[in-house]
């Protein structure tokens, strides 16, 4: 653990907006956090994740997928060449999904006037494909076509004018807009990376504290590069909040839930020289101004990383969010009849899509289906997203590629837990059931997987 900050640098890290607060508090997982996120960036957690990664892998099973059914790893929420605070760049992008086995990329470029977001990327090559969007007006806008046109209309207007035909639109960030009506979506992010950073204010308070001492920044480094994967996911927590929302509104109408990756290539932390006795603090993205300045009165250790350095040198940089890692620690997997834009979005609107973050383990085969009577050999009756109607004898069966705890969950009550890999039970009443997967990662149970819903209403 590191030792907090004086009282002077603190207030100006909080000041600087280097560390978000939030006032919102998420309900209890399926087990608590056994650590914290800077707990798990210790060398001791983050060997221990490893080692259980590691062991998990050799007890991966392959599932058949369904006969005419692909397992499509995509991406939503993905940054690249749209804003200021935007790092990087398409072809690096392209480079990074390739290496992380990420078939499908869902841009969401912010919102640029003149520029048509709908002009971005919108094709197949090295075997990714991309297709454009907006991250706008708090929604992840996926049209048929520009809507430029139609961007200052009102919102229910809006909301209807992207989701028309095949086009999509889902609720971001719900911890800002957690009230907000779902009326006319496609869905909602149920995962997004960004909440975790926001809500981790001690992890980056220990951040700024290692990056100004010369000891803790080599150890650091060192960190990042044995463990890159861990210590981007040690921030990552239950998204109570954003599951509480789904479950609840989800048993008044159909919601698609997707990850958000939220990814720009901009966490490249940096410490600059500005003067003898001054750093400043920010990452790539940031210009001199935007540095939280720090002095050495305020943090001694500064002052051995600055001798002999130029002014205006960068004398320390750790890169935590390149697309490659980002795209591991979370996935959105849709399952769909073809790999094409057409069929990708076909399948998002039927909800035939699971999250996984497959820093863990890769979840491609991952199935949750229903089945008229127990033992019954015939085809399934209903997969993640569909809506069937309430008969007696129902059965839910879930296969997982990995052994964990598999959670089945009814209108977001727990009403079974199995462990291994095969959880199968009757279902006993009308209501929304989902399924979620825990995997035993250095020591506690984090979750891994979280399926769409299969909607059962009463005949």
């Amino acid at each position: 653990m590191q030792a907090l900050p004086n009282p002077r640098l603190f207030a100006a890290l909080l000041a600087s907006g280097l560390l978000g607060i939030t006032g919102m508090q998420a309900s209890e997982p399926l087990e608590k956090s056994r650590y914290t996120p800077t707990q798990r960036l210790t060398r001791e957690r983050l060997e221990a994740a490893q080692k259980s990664i590691d062991h998990l892998a050799q007890l991966h099973r392959t599932l058949p997928q369904l006969p005419g059914w692909l397992d499509l790893r995509c991406t939503f929420h993905a940054h690249a060449e749209d804003s200021a605070h935007t790092g990087g760049s398409r072809p690096e992008m392209l480079e990074d999904a390739v290496t992380a086995g990420v078939q499908v990329v869902f841009l969401s470029d912010h919102f640029r006037p003149p520029r048509d977001f709908m002009d971005s990327w919108r094709f197949q090559t090295n075997g990714v494909l991309f297709i454009p969007g907006s991250e706008c007006r708090g929604f992840l806008a996926h049209p048929d076509a520009s809507v430029m046109k139609q961007m200052d209309s009102p919102i229910p207007e809006f909301v209807k004018t992207v989701g028309t035909g095949s086009g999509m639109i889902f609720l971001s960030h719900i911890e800002e807009r957690a009230d907000h009506s779902m009326e006319g979506l496609t869905g909602m992010e149920i995962y997004n990376r960004h909440y975790d950073a926001k809500r981790d204010m001690a992890g980056l308070i220990s951040l700024a504290m290692r990056l100004t001492d010369p000891k803790s920044l080599a150890d650091f480094e060192e960190l990042v590069r044995i463990y890159p994967d861990g210590v981007l996911a040690g921030q990552v927590e239950y998204p109570q909040l954003y599951l509480e929302k789904w479950d609840r509104e989800g048993q008044t109408r159909h919601l698609t839930g997707v990850a958000a990756n939220d990814c720009h290539h901009n966490q490249i932390f940096i410490l600059k020289k500005l003067d003898e006795t001054t750093a400043g603090l920010g990452t790539n993205v940031d210009p001199d101004s935007g540095l939280q300045k720090i002095k050495v009165a305020d943090r001694p250790s500064l002052r051995s990383l600055l001798e002999g350095r130029k002014i205006g040198e960068i004398v320390a940089q750790v890169d935590i969010d390149p697309y490659l890692r980002a795209f591991r620690c979370v996935s959105t997997h849709v399952q769909a009849q073809e790999k094409t834009e057409a069929g990708l979005r076909t399948a998002v609107k039927a909800g035939h899509v699971f999250v996984a973050h497959e820093w863990m383990g890769d979840a491609t085969g991952f199935q949750c289906v229903t089945f008229p009577t127990k033992g019954s050999a015939d085809a399934p009756t209903a997969r993640m997203g569909d809506t069937i109607t309430f008969a007696e004898g129902i059965r839910i069966r879930v296969e997982s590629p990995l052994p964990g705890k598999i959670r089945l969950l009814h209108n977001g009550e727990t009403r079974s837990v199995a462990n291994g890999q095969m959880l199968e039970t009757g279902i006993q009443e009308p209501g929304v059931y989902r399924v979620e997967v825990w995997l035993e990662i250095g020591g506690e149970l984090r979750p891994w997987i979280y399926g769409n819903p299969i909607y059962v209403r009463p005949s």
